[in-house]
């Protein structure tokens, strides 16, 4: 809401200043399509969150792959790219799979075990082991930091962790 309408005032205030040879009402309808779009991605982004639902699960399978990744630099610069993606798949109560990916980083991979049961936090989108006995890290549900299991709050966000 703010940016949209920062870009209405800023536009408008360019075009009274007749900044690059700007002239309201043009930029302030510049601005207005501007703003607009800001309402339309956050709605989007809004619906998005209310769509999500808290669910629990199992971890189901662990993979590693490794990929190659295609860098285009402009048409004589091709280079490739070797990395590992590290899965970890969990099949929700209700039946369906979801997968966590990441490249170049077995920190959650070697986090969750096979037979683990987690719950995935719809409004913080991330997922919480329910049996965290015997680890010695535990991942802020809020920013996703690594933080000691004997803290109670994130060192970096100051969010309380799920325990």
């Amino acid at each position: 809401m703010f940016l949209a309408v920062a870009a209405v005032v800023g536009f408008h205030i360019a075009g009274e200043m007749g900044v690059e040879d700007m002239s309201n009402p043009q930029s302030l309808y510049i601005g207005f399509g501007i703003g607009g779009m800001f309402l339309v991605i956050a709605l989007f982004q809004i619906l998005g969150r209310k769509r999500s639902k808290t669910w629990d699960g199992t971890v189901e399978d662990k993979k590693i792959k490794k990929k190659t990744k295609r860098h285009d630099y402009d048409n004589d610069n091709v280079q490739y790219e070797d990395y590992l993606e590290y899965s970890v798949v969990i099949r929700s109560d209700q039946g369906k799979r979801h997968t966590i990916k990441s490249q170049d980083s077995d920190t959650l991979y070697n986090y969750y075990q096979i037979g683990d049961r987690v719950r995935h936090h719809a409004r913080l989108n991330s997922y919480e082991k329910y049996d965290k006995t015997g680890d010695a890290f535990i991942p802020c549900n809020a920013c996703g930091t690594l933080c000691d299991i004997s803290e109670d709050t994130c060192f970096r966000c100051k969010c309380p962790l799920l325990k």
